[in-house]
């Protein structure tokens, strides 16, 4: 949206040579995959995020919805970037008003997620966007919560899906979108 990128498969290539593997972290077996080079180049940064806004298709979202942590900083500068309102999700006791809670299932045990009772009027269009996909957990949890606050739900957006995870089979509620796929 608003923004032209020529050569969207050499811009997507750019972004993704920024992410370097971690190998065994946190945990022996996993690799981790590292924005912080990304978001340290500005020009890369600045492409990652445009990608995002050019894959928008359908309404533009009034509110960008990220989860704690890394979402806040790709979905703030998506938010800033389409004029729309940013919401965070937070882990609990992090939020000063009444909340909306949701818990959710992990490999070895749960978590929960909460957004702010007032943070949405009802029908607000809305787009969750966060740096990766892996199991669609926190993704689905964030969604769920989104429909409690009787937001419409335009889509989810990442930086990064590790599809071998199959975790799009799963989030059937809207369209998921990822810029780059392990």
């Amino acid at each position: 949206m608003n923004t032209v990128i020529k050569d969207r498969e050499a811009a997507v290539a750019q972004v993704q040579g920024l992410i370097r593997d971690i190998p065994d972290f946190p945990k022996p077996g996993i690799i981790f995959k590292d924005i912080t080079p990304l978001l340290g180049d500005a020009e890369g940064f600045r492409l990652a995020v445009d990608l995002l806004a050019d894959s928008i298709e359908g309404p533009t979202p009034e509110y960008i919805v990220g989860t704690e942590s890394r979402g806040f900083i790709f979905g703030a500068a998506l938010a800033y970037k389409l004029g729309a309102g940013f919401i965070p999700v937070r882990k609990p006791g992090k939020l000063p008003s009444e909340v909306h809670a949701c818990e959710y299932q992990l490999e070895y045990g749960t978590d929960a997620l909460e957004v702010h009772r007032d943070a949405l009027h009802q029908g607000a269009r809305t787009l969750i966007v966060d740096d990766l996909l892996a199991t669609g957990g926190t993704a689905r949890a964030t969604g769920d919560l989104l429909r409690r606050l009787g937001a419409e739900m335009l889509g989810y957006s990442f930086v990064i899906e590790l599809t071998f995870l199959a975790a799009r089979e799963h989030m059937t509620d809207a369209p998921v979108h990822s810029l780059i796929q392990y």
